[in-house]
């Protein structure tokens, strides 16, 4: 094959072939294009070989056809703006301007926000198994690559990519299997450290997460790049795996900080507005999450390559209204500067979906979808919901996706029922296409409705039941109802289980994973304190906390409460009719009654209880 530059251009300087390919070429490079450990390799050779594998196939076809449809997209685009070019655009620049400074107004520089990223995470975890692989290029997964070791990388190999074009790029490269079980166990530990600075951190993936340290900075007066320093020690130490850190003023920054220096580095990006501005300016607008190949080259075509050139082309924008505020905020290096843990964010969807040999046998078919539907009731079992709408997803043979969606009469979760109103969705598409052939097949439930137990004894303020010693297992039943009004605030540590936490789901070794399931962070660990006292009221024999001043207004109550008892049991006295004893005869016509005449008071109208 001859070497060919990033213009085109074969040695002898002639045109290649397939000139009208070229942006299909640069397409096929796929999404990781920007992973670290490739600004090395001559992605104009890499795009060759994948060019010339895949030339002919289904797959090359319709990405082919894709591509047609952008660049006609663009044409429209470049058409649009050169009709702008011609027009008065003072208007529009002076709204586009007061939008900007209304943007730059919200900066928010006085958090330290950190995103964490684990260094070929599948392959680090393989290697501690085999050191020997240390030097070899190889990477992990099947029919796609998941990921791959700097060795491999060196060699244009990218997570995302098929196998069989990887060992065109690297004829040596050696293939794992994956082993969910070591990633996860490997991934807690990882999350363990990352709890002790930040226990509400925001995973983004099995091997990445976001962190605000800045209590963790002023708690312990040290600056940022010595926190994270120190973190990624004590990962290192805990792990013997590698973690890169991007450091900066809102996630977005650090998330493009933290691939800078790749592998085992951390970049810091100062708090101050012009710093943020000079980094943003020179920076490529796909080196920034959410901008992907197809944008990328959009933005290219109206003459934006980098972050800074934004500003300029602003009149000429012309996207939708979320992207046009999605690329100023861009271009202002602005970005969120809170995280939560993954699990509080509210579910749209929960979904399951596979990729399998060309399928056009109606029992096959059939079989896969049954499948698909237990696979998806153990997400949602997971996911503790159920779904009112079910979306059937289709990859033809053809790489050409379909999806029907239907509205089920209550919301479901049962692969049973999953099954019975997907299974009309797939007959129709036999129907409506003769010979239907799947490559993948994928089931979706949206509308969702959670299925977690209340915390009810929480929600009344009722503390958890005592335990101490060999009982531990025994409730008890006073301190299970006892309200804690003296504690000055709810007591919220029950055990996750009882009130329907997700620990009560046994584990299913069979569950197919991929790296993005929502796990809930672990809790920073308390330091060791002694056995908590508890004395006995002498007054309602009820157990209480070995606080003196919480004791005394305990009792304090306590005795108020036996005032009120024993003048209520006076005043029933008096009258001369036992507190406890119903009057017979009385009706609800004669207690509506008026009378002038003395009125006898009704003791259970008066006595209160206190339980």
């Amino acid at each position: 094959m001859a070497d060919t530059d990033p213009n085109g251009q074969g040695q002898n300087g002639s045109k290649q072939q397939d000139p009208q390919h070229e942006t299909l070429k640069y397409h096929l490079l796929g999404p990781s294009l920007t992973k670290a450990g490739q600004d090395s390799v001559d992605q104009s050779k890499v795009s060759e070989i994948i060019y010339s594998a895949s030339k002919g196939s289904k797959f090359f076809n319709r990405e082919e056809a894709r591509d047609k449809v952008l660049t006609q997209k663009i044409q429209d685009i470049l058409e649009k703006k050169r009709r702008l070019e011609k027009l008065d655009l003072t208007r529009e620049l002076r709204a586009a301007d007061q939008f900007i400074a209304q943007l730059d107004a919200s900066r928010d520089l006085s958090q330290y926000m950190v995103h964490i990223d684990c260094d070929a995470f599948y392959a680090a975890v393989e290697q501690l198994d085999r050191p020997e692989l240390k030097d070899l290029p190889f990477a992990v997964g099947g029919g796609v690559l998941t990921t791959c070791n700097y060795v491999a990388r060196k060699y244009g190999c990218r997570s995302g990519m098929a196998s069989f074009v990887a060992k065109k790029l690297c004829p040596d490269l050696l293939l794992l299997p994956l082993n969910f079980d070591k990633y996860t166990s490997k991934a807690s530990e990882v999350r363990h450290v990352l709890a002790r600075y930040d226990e509400r951190f925001e995973s983004a993936s099995i091997d990445e997460a976001y962190l605000n340290i800045t209590g963790y900075c002023l708690e312990h007066h040290m600056d940022p790049e010595a926190v994270v320093q120190q973190m990624r020690d004590e990962i290192h130490q805990l792990t013997h795996i590698t973690v890169s850190a991007g450091i900066a003023a809102n996630a977005k920054l650090a998330k493009i900080c933290s691939n800078m220096n790749k592998p085992n580095g951390q970049f810091v990006l100062p708090n101050d507005r012009n710093a943020i501005m000079a980094f943003m300016r020179d920076l490529p607008t796909r080196k920034v999450n959410g901008i992907g190949r197809v944008l990328e080259r959009e933005l290219q075509e109206i003459g934006i390559k980098t972050c800074g050139d934004i500003s300029a082309n602003r009149h000429f924008l012309i996207f939708g209204e979320k992207t046009y505020e999605f690329l100023l905020m861009c271009y202002l290096g602005l970005g969120r500067t809170e995280v939560q843990p993954a699990e509080e964010y509210e579910r749209k969807s929960v979904g399951t979906e596979s990729t399998f040999r060309d399928i056009s046998d109606s029992k096959q078919l059939r079989e896969k979808l049954l499948w698909t539907a237990e696979e998806l009731e153990k997400d949602m079992q997971r996911a503790e919901c159920k779904g009112r709408t079910l979306v059937l997803k289709v990859k033809l043979h053809t790489y050409e996706v379909i999806t029907r969606q239907t509205v089920t009469p209550r919301a479901i979760c049962a692969a049973s029922d999953l099954y019975t109103y997907s299974l009309p969705l797939l007959n129709k598409l036999e129907q409506e296409m003769r010979g239907l052939k799947l490559r993948l097949m994928g089931l979706r439930c949206t509308h969702l409705i959670s299925t977690k137990k209340p915390d009810t004894l929480a929600f009344f303020g009722l503390k958890p039941p005592r335990t101490t010693g060999a009982d531990e297992n025994i409730s008890d039943p006073r301190g299970a109802l006892e309200p804690s009004p003296c504690d000055g605030s709810l007591r919220l540590d029950l055990d996750v289980t009882r009130a329907g936490g997700s620990q009560g789901i046994e584990k299913d070794d069979s569950y197919r994973r991929h790296g993005k399931e929502v796990t809930p962070n672990p809790k920073r660990s308390a330091p060791v304190e002694e056995a908590v006292e508890w004395w006995d009221c002498p007054i309602c024999g009820r157990p209480q906390p070995a606080d003196e001043r919480l004791f005394n207004h305990h009792i304090d109550l306590c005795l108020s409460k036996q005032t009120i008892r024993d003048t209520v049991h006076q005043d029933s006295s008096v009258v001369g009719i036992p507190p406890v004893k119903r009057l017979k005869g009385s009706t609800e016509k004669n207690r509506n009654r008026t009378s002038t005449s003395t009125t006898v008071v009704d003791p259970k109208q008066k006595k209160l209880f206190f339980g």
